[in-house]
């Protein structure tokens, strides 16, 4: 069964290894040699995270030559903030009522307490 894009890129971003490297990578083009660099691990292990990247549409690989740049592609992470942010507006929606009503209740109780 195929992951729909969304699921990949959460699934994707879900490890903080994977976002330290779009991190890195929101810098600029490098090999696997540089983004390997700061972590503690094998060339392979960092491989494996660079295919979730890939797989998910978040980063791309070039070949030049006998160099393999790996790149951000920002698209998807467009894709996953515009999801989060149709969200984002209805939980703000509800705690701006939440607010009003809490206000409302508080006048309520201070009033009550002059009667």
């Amino acid at each position: 069964m195929t992951a729909d894009p969304l699921s990949l890129t959460f699934a994707a971003l879900a490890s903080p290894v994977r976002r330290a490297i779009l991190a890195r990578l929101a810098e600029g083009e490098a090999t696997v040699n540089q983004i390997a660099e700061p972590f503690d691990l094998t060339l392979p292990a960092v491989s494996k995270h660079l295919k979730v990247l890939e797989q998910a549409g978040l980063i791309s690989r070039g070949r030049e030559a006998q160099w393999r740049p790996c790149r951000l592609e920002p698209a998807q992470l467009d894709t996953a903030s515009e999801w989060l942010d149709r969200y984002r507006n209805v939980f703000a929606e509800r705690l701006d009522l939440l607010d009003r009503e809490i206000r409302r209740l508080q006048r309520d109780t201070r009033g009550a307490d002059h009667d």
